[in-house]
C-alpha cells in the first residue's frame, strides 16, 4: 500500500483514523419547548392530584340546573360545579353530573343531602331570596355516616334542620298528619325550642311518624316521662267541666305546632337518648292524663237513652275521676225482645281503695272492695255533666233504697249494676202525676166553676144596681131633711131675737123664757148632733143607728 502511495504521490496525505463516537450537543432552540413541556406536565399532574370526585345527583326536574353554570355551595362557599345534566333512560327524572373539590371527598357519605336552592315561601318563613339575583345553586348538608357514596337522590326542599346544629331528634307516632308540616314549631313552656324535621306514612298505613328536632340545651328536658301533643290551631273543648280555650302562639294557629311537657316534674326521670319514640297525643288533656298501671273493664246495661254520652266520658265517684267510658253499644236481648244500651267503662280500682303510704297494692283486694261497696248500694247512674253542653257522665254513688244487686264476675267483662238516672226518675214521677190528673173529673169541676162565676156575676150586677139606687133615691132625701133642719134653726134664732126685744129683762116671763130657751137650745144641739151624724152616716136613715162598739 505504501509502494502504491509513493507511486501516486500520495504519501504526504495523512492517514484516516476511525472515530469511536460523536457527542450530542443541545441547541438553544430546543430549550423553550422543553421548559414548556415540563411546566405543562407539572400542571397536569397538579390538576390531576387536586381534582375532586365526580358524583351524580338525581332530581325530579332540571329546574334551576344548567351545565357549566350551576354551582354547588356549602354554607354559601363554592365547593363544586354542575358539569352535565341529562335525562334518565326511563325519562322519569334528570341526572346531574357534579364535579366537586377534593377537600369535599370525606363528606360524601350516604346521609349527605343535596337540593336545589330556589326562592320558597312556606309557613316557617321565606328562604332562597339570594337566588333571585345570583341564580339557583345546589345546597349541601353534610351527613354523619361513615359509609362513602357517589350517587345521591336530591331533595325537593331543603332540610328543616342542618345536621351540624347541636340538638337531638325524636320520633313521634300519631294517627294522622293533622295541620302539621315540615318546619312546624316545637314548643316547651310556650318557647319555641325546635321544629318538625320530616314525616312519613307508616308502612302499615295506620299512622304517621314524625321526626322532630329539639335544639340544645332544651333537648335535655325531654325525659322518659315526657308527653308530646298536637298544639296546632286553637284547642276549644266543651265537656262536662265547661268550656276550655288553649293555644300556644299565633304561629301555631297559622301553621300548626307541637308542644311537650314532663308528666311528673318533681320525679327524677332520666333524659332520653336520640331517636327515642314517643306518642303524639291529640290534646294536652289527653297527653297529661295519669296513666294507671292497673285497670278493670266493666259493662253496664242502661234502659234509658245515652244521648250525650261518648267514649272518653268521665266515670265519677263523688267528685273523683275513677275511670272513663271505653265503648257504647246496642244490646238486643233475643229472649225478652228488649233493646238496651250497653256501656263499657274502664275503672282504675287503685283509686277506689285506701292504702297506707308505701303499701304494696294487692289486686285481690279490688274485687273484695267493689263487692262490699256494691252490697252497700254502690250503683252506676247516667247523670248530666254539664247543663250547657248536655254531655253525660257515668256517676258511681251509693243508693241505699236501690234493689239488691251484685257484680256479675262470670261475664267477660264483668257486669256492674246500674240504677235509673235522675232524669228518668223525674220523667217517671211526672208521668204518675199526669195519670192522676187524667183520672180527676176535670170537666165537671170546670162546669161547676163556671156556674159559680155566673152566680158571682149576677150578685155583682145586683150590688151595682143597689149602689145606683142609693145614689139616686136615698141621698137626695137626706139632703132635703138637712135643709129643713137648717131652716128650723134659722126660724128659732129669729123667734129668740124677737122675744128678747119684746120681753123685759125683769119680768116673770123672762124666767119662763129662759127655761124655754134652754129647751130650745137643747133641741138645737140635738138637731146639730143629728145633722152631723146624718152627714157622716146617711145610711142610718135606712138601717137605723148602729150601737157604738165598746
Amino acid at each position: 500500500m505504501s509502494d502504491m502511495q509513493q507511486e501516486l504521490g500520495l504519501s504526504d496525505i495523512p492517514e484516516a483514523v476511525p472515530d469511536s463516537g460523536k457527542r450530542f450537543t443541545l441547541q438553544l432552540v430546543w430549550l423553550i419547548p422543553i421548559v414548556a413541556a415540563i411546566i405543562g406536565g407539572t400542571l397536569v399532574v397538579k390538576t390531576y392530584l387536586q381534582k375532586g370526585p365526580t358524583i351524580t345527583i338525581t332530581f325530579k326536574t332540571g329546574d334551576g340546573l344548567e351545565a357549566g353554570k350551576t354551582k354547588v355551595k356549602y354554607k354559601d362557599v363554592e365547593v363544586g360545579l354542575v358539569k352535565d345534566v341529562t335525562i334518565a333512560r326511563d325519562i322519569t327524572h334528570v341526572i346531574a353530573t357534579v364535579e366537586l373539590k377534593k377537600e369535599v371527598t370525606p363528606y360524601l357519605v350516604e346521609d349527605t343531602k343535596f337540593w336545589v336552592v330556589r326562592p320558597r315561601i312556606s309557613g316557617g318563613g321565606i328562604t332562597g331570596l339570594g337566588t333571585l339575583m345570583g341564580g339557583s345553586h345546589i345546597g349541601v348538608d353534610v351527613g354523619r355516616s361513615k359509609q362513602p357514596q357517589r350517587a345521591f337522590t336530591g331533595l325537593e326542599t331543603a332540610p328543616a334542620v342542618a345536621m351540624d346544629v347541636p340538638g337531638s331528634r325524636f320520633q313521634l307516632h300519631s294517627t294522622d298528619l293533622g295541620s302539621l308540616d315540615i318546619g312546624s314549631p316545637v314548643y316547651f313552656r310556650r318557647i319555641q325550642v325546635g321544629q318538625v324535621a320530616s314525616y312519613e306514612l307508616d308502612k302499615d298505613g295506620n299512622g304517621v311518624t314524625f321526626t322532630v328536632f329539639v335544639a340544645a340545651p332544651y333537648d335535655k328536658y325531654v325525659r322518659t316521662n315526657t308527653r308530646f301533643w298536637n298544639a296546632s290551631g286553637v284547642d276549644l273543648t266543651m265537656d262536662a267541666s265547661g268550656l276550655k280555650l288553649d293555644t300556644q302562639s299565633l304561629m301555631s294557629i297559622l301553621i300548626g305546632g307541637i308542644a311537650f311537657q314532663t308528666l311528673d316534674e318533681s320525679a327524677e326521670a332520666p333524659p332520653t337518648g336520640a331517636n327515642t319514640a314517643f306518642t303524639l297525643f291529640a290534646t294536652r288533656d289527653e297527653a297529661m292524663k295519669n296513666r294507671d298501671t292497673i285497670s278493670q273493664s266493666f259493662v253496664m246495661i242502661f234502659k234509658e237513652s245515652v244521648r250525650g254520652l261518648s267514649p272518653g266520658a268521665t266515670v265519677d265517684f263523688r267528685g273523683v275521676t275513677v275511670g272513663e267510658v271505653s265503648g257504647i253499644h246496642v244490646a238486643h236481648d233475643t229472649r225478652t225482645k228488649e233493646v238496651n244500651m250497653l256501656v263499657e267503662m274502664r275503672i282504675y280500682p287503685e283509686r277506689l281503695r285506701s292504702r297506707a303510704v308505701g303499701a304494696v297494692p294487692d289486686p285481690k283486694e279490688y274485687r273484695a272492695i267493689l263487692n262490699d261497696m256494691v252490697a252497700h248500694g254502690l250503683r252506676a247512674q247516667l247523670n248530666s255533666g254539664n247543663m250547657l253542653t248536655g254531655q253525660l257522665i257515668v256517676v258511681l254513688d251509693f243508693f241505699p233504697n236501690a234493689p239488691k244487686a251484685q257484680v256479675n264476675w262470670a261475664t267477660n267483662p264483668p257486669q256492674f249494676p246500674t240504677t235509673p238516672g235522675s232524669l228518668v226518675e223525674l220523667q217517671t214521677t211526672l208521668m204518675r202525676i199526669v195519670k192522676k190528673l187524667e183520672k180527676l173529673p176535670l170537666d165537671e169541676t170546670v162546669a161547676d166553676v163556671r156556674k159559680v162565676l155566673q152566680t158571682l156575676d149576677v150578685a155583682v150586677k145586683d150590688a151595682d144596681k143597689l149602689v145606683q139606687r142609693m145614689n139616686t133615691d136615698v141621698v137626695p132625701e137626706i139632703r132635703m131633711t138637712l135643709e129643713e133642719a137648717r131652716k128650723t134653726l134659722d126660724e128659732g134664732r129669729k123667734t129668740l131675737s124677737a122675744a128678747k126685744q119684746t120681753l123685759s129683762a125683769d119680768g116673770p116671763l123672762q124666767q119662763d123664757l129662759r127655761v124655754t130657751l134652754r129647751e130650745l137650745a137643747r133641741t138645737a144641739q140635738s138637731l146639730r148632733d143629728l145633722t152631723d151624724y146624718l152627714e157622716r152616716h146617711p145610711e142610718s136613715l135606712i138601717r137605723g143607728k148602729q150601737e157604738d162598739k165598746p
